[in-house]
């Protein structure tokens, strides 16, 4: 499935113990601004384990983010035993001017990430 033309944020969770998306599971994003998180958006995962983009219609700017990936209630509903109740991802953004794809991949007991495209 092709990311939004829009530049923005988005992400992806696959649930590597099983190799199906993470669909349901919520997500925050939050922007550093001075020395204060501020949230921008919070959305669940559609059926394909994506959330496609966390600012609307609103524009990417350069700076520092972070992903809450609500981790532990989303493994509760699934009756599966985790180790991690959240997963929080930060990263920073140089060029506002392209799309930030910040995937998750998870099992019960790890979970590793990367900048995706």
């Amino acid at each position: 499935m092709a990311l939004p033309a829009q530049h923005g944020l988005s992400t992806h969770v696959l649930n590597t113990s099983s190799g199906l998306p993470a669909a349901g599971m919520l997500v925050r994003c939050q922007i550093l601004k001075g020395e204060t998180w501020s949230d921008l958006h919070s959305a669940s995962t559609d059926s394909d384990g994506r959330v496609k983009n966390f600012l609307g219609s609103g524009s990417l700017h350069t700076g520092q983010y972070k992903f809450t990936f609500e981790t532990g209630a989303w493994f509760a509903q699934q009756n599966i035993e985790t180790f991690f109740p959240s997963v929080t991802i930060e990263f920073h953004v140089n060029n506002a001017s392209r799309h930030h794809h910040v995937p998750l991949l998870l099992s019960p007991f790890g979970y590793s990430t990367y900048r995706g495209s």
